[in-house]
């Protein structure tokens, strides 16, 4: 009796890592619309450089903020119910767009709007995580979190149907993909059961956020995350500008870049659950201080294009470390903390836009820019080694996690162990 209720806990569990990692996937290609169909709005409207970096950088804008109060209506409401309420709020922009927008302002309210689906990582990774126990938190968010793969469907899908249609024609198409995950998500996705879950609490959520380590993380997050997604907006204008790519062109090379930081999130988490997501994160931003600094010699094409691919690789190997830290040291209150965090990792994408578009605007080129980025990079290296050394003196204060291993049924890789095998023969 006991196997049958630890497989059956083990398909819900499954089932519902894929159902968030879909709800993610489909909601960041959705946020990032604008993004991979920027160059054929900036060509139809006429958008000057800062205008470029304000219509990508809106959506971040408003999903950051919204995380916050995502992350509060998944601990009080659970992950699936608000999951829905916010796929059905997500179509509203995406009928705007196909429909009825024609000009810069209206654009500027799709954006907003489009934030509902950046809101999303508050709602899918908390909901995954309490599946699972702390030893594949990294791992679990990982694999979760690479949902911003929807990044690549959208560059490489949405410069394609612009061409062969309109830009229009790309709303439409994602909202038909909404509409399926939507139907996916409600049949088969469930919330952990109730001893999993922190209770809502608003007392505890302000002593939670009164932890050192919960800005800290926001700040790292804010610099891996908020590089990725500002970069994955922009990287279209940066080349259909600097290197006079066509803009379908423009969209595949986009597209293996940001796969990249996409695909490589959970290898981040799954390393950071092996060697400490300190250790590794100091790593990853001295690679990308180096290689963001060595972006702003405008070297030829092709090793311009490798060093991107390289950095984008260090960020979202990053981006999986910090919520192994996460989902391991401020579990008590993971749905808040993912809100305050994602959303300052979207705080960190919304500006990058716009500081490359004023930079352009003024000098030219975006070589300014990426020094600007790698300093603030440098600076997230020097905050790694002190968590590091901090660690290692034990001088954080740290959160109890209530749920231990041994209180989750199962984990990854989701096989019974000898111990489960040997009390069902017993009860047998």
């Amino acid at each position: 009796m006991k196997k049958r209720l630890l497989i059956f806990l083990h398909n819900k569990a499954i089932l519902t890592l894929c159902c968030s990692f879909l709800y993610f996937d489909i909601s960041f290609a959705i946020w990032v619309i604008l993004g991979a169909v920027g160059t054929f709005i900036s060509a139809e409207i006429r958008l000057n450089p800062v205008q470029k970096g304000l219509v990508v950088a809106l959506p971040i804008l408003s999903g950051s903020l919204l995380r916050i109060f995502f992350g509060i209506a998944e601990s009080a409401l659970g992950g699936k119910k608000t999951a829905l309420i916010a796929m059905s709020l997500t179509a509203i922009p995406l009928f705007w767009g196909g429909l009825f927008a024609h000009s810069l302002n209206e654009i500027y309210g799709i954006g907003l709007l489009l934030g509902i689906a950046g809101a999303s990582f508050a709602v899918a990774l908390p909901m995954a995580s309490r599946w699972f126990p702390p030893k594949n938190q990294g791992l679990v968010l990982g694999l979760t979190g690479s949902g911003n793969s929807g990044t690549l469907l959208c560059t490489f899908f949405g410069p394609l149907i612009a061409q062969a249609y309109s830009w229009h024609a790309v709303f439409g198409f994602f909202l038909i993909l909404l509409a399926i995950v939507f139907f996916v998500f409600f049949l088969l996705a469930e919330d952990a059961p109730a001893n999993h879950r922190e209770k809502f609490n608003i007392q505890a959520i302000f002593l939670t956020l009164q932890q050192k380590r919960a800005w800290l993380f926001a700040l790292l997050y804010s610099l891996s995350f908020g590089g990725f997604v500002g970069f994955s907006n922009y990287l279209g204008f940066f080349l259909v500008d600097e290197y006079k790519l066509e803009k379908v062109d423009a969209g595949k090379i986009q597209t293996l870049l940001i796969a990249s930081g996409s695909l490589l999130r959970p290898l981040g988490g799954a390393l950071a659950d092996k060697v400490g997501g300190s250790k590794l994160l100091f790593v990853l931003f001295a690679l990308a201080t180096l290689l963001g600094s060595l972006l702003s010699f405008y070297f030829p094409f092709l090793i311009e294009i490798t060093l991107l691919f390289f950095l984008m690789g260090c960020l979202g190997l990053a981006n999986g470390a910090v919520f192994q830290l996460v989902g391991t040291q401020l579990a008590n209150q993971i749905g808040t903390i993912s809100g305050v965090v994602g959303a300052a990792g979207g705080m960190g994408g919304f500006f990058l836009p716009i500081l490359f578009g004023k930079i352009k605007e003024h000098s030219g080129s975006c070589a300014t820019g990426f020094g600007l980025f790698s300093s603030l990079l440098f600076l997230g290296g020097c905050l790694t080694l002190c968590l590091v050394f901090s660690e290692r003196k034990k001088k954080i204060l740290r959160i109890e996690v209530t749920d231990s291993t041994k209180n989750f049924p199962f984990s990854l890789p989701f096989l019974l162990s000898s111990q489960d095998e040997g009390t069902e023969k017993k009860e047998k």
